[in-house]
């Protein structure tokens, strides 16, 4: 009983050594580990969770993510095949699908960032210098939506179909198109990797500085266009308002000019009858009064007045005596 005792006390030590030795590793779901024997790999990749037992000391566990892995391209300043300078800004996504092989090319994710950048930073480089501005900006040939109110006045309906035209002549590829020739070519490249290049997209993209500041000059001056054209249609519409305002003017003070001159009329005509029906009572007396209406008219304060004998205010004078 006691050789047994001893026998798994010696058991028990023995497992520990080989554990503080590091004889055990446990892999996880999310990883798959080379063991490597003095540096050089031994056997086959161990992709499948759970406790493992390697030479302790000798041999080593090394680790490799087993998901989606992150590549995150620097910003560069490249040329366009029409000679205009803009940043573009781009980022992958990438996978270890042979980690033995991935080991033996790259090491680590290190090395596998450093050739990435290589690969996918040249296609990238090469790829934009092959196409227009326009390639690497729009994805598609859909037609230009133009605001309803400022389309009606930057452009009439054979400018816009135009517009509509030349887009869809220019454009052979388009963006999605550029992106899908990075991936395809930088994929061939890193298929003796033992990795694969899952994804690749455009993250941003713009003009250089010198060119935004000659974009963002002709932005203001089309918004400006735009301002005088929305000033020269107020000052129109504010000319007519102004037309129409005196021609109604006109016409009010026409018409009560005509107005005033139809009750001045009738007015005159009544006073007439009613001078006429006076003066026919007494012709004579609206004779002296005439007479006296003109001498008061005609003669000042120091005129002397000379009548004759045979004068009808003479008569007049006389006749009141």
């Amino acid at each position: 009983m006691k050789r047994v005792l001893i026998a798994v006390a010696a058991l028990l030590g023995l497992i520990v050594l080989l554990s503080l030795f590091g004889a055990f590793y446990v892999v996880d779901e999310t990883e798959q580990v080379v063991i490597t024997q003095l540096g050089d790999p031994v056997g086959d990749a161990v992709d499948t969770p759970g406790l493992k037992v390697k030479v302790p000391l000798i041999q080593k566990a090394n680790r490799f993510d087993k998901r989606f892995l992150e590549w995150d391209g620097d910003p560069n300043q490249l040329p366009t095949k029409d000679k205009r300078f803009i940043h573009v800004d781009t980022y992958a996504r990438w996978r270890i699908t042979d980690p033995l092989l991935f080991f033996q090319r790259l090491k680590d994710e290190r090395g596998a960032q450093s050739r990435l950048d290589d690969i996918l930073d040249g296609e990238t480089r090469n790829t934009v210098a092959k196409h227009d501005l326009i390639e690497v900006v729009r994805s598609t040939n859909r037609e230009l939506v133009l605001d309803e109110e400022l389309g009606e006045l930057v452009l009439d309906e054979e400018q816009r179909e135009a517009a509509a035209e030349t887009v869809e002549e220019t454009i052979a590829f388009g963006r999605a198109r550029l992106e899908e020739e990075i991936l395809s070519v930088a994929q061939t490249r890193t298929s003796d990797l033992g990795i694969e290049i899952l994804d690749f997209r455009f993250k941003r993209l713009n003009y250089i500085e010198d060119v935004r500041q000659e974009v963002y000059a002709r932005m203001i001056s089309e918004r400006k266009r735009i301002a005088e054209l929305f000033r020269s249609e107020g000052a129109g519409e504010a000319a007519r308002i102004d037309g129409q305002r005196e021609r109604e003017l006109k016409a009010i003070t026409s018409e009560a000019y005509r107005e005033a001159q139809e009750i001045k009329g009738r007015a005159d005509a009544e006073a007439a009858d009613v001078y006429a029906a006076a003066h026919n009572r007494d012709p004579d007396f609206y004779r002296f009064r005439k007479t006296l209406e003109v001498l008061e008219t005609t003669l000042g304060d120091d005129a002397t007045l000379v009548l004759g004998t045979e004068g009808e205010l003479l008569r007049y004078l006389e006749r009141t005596r």
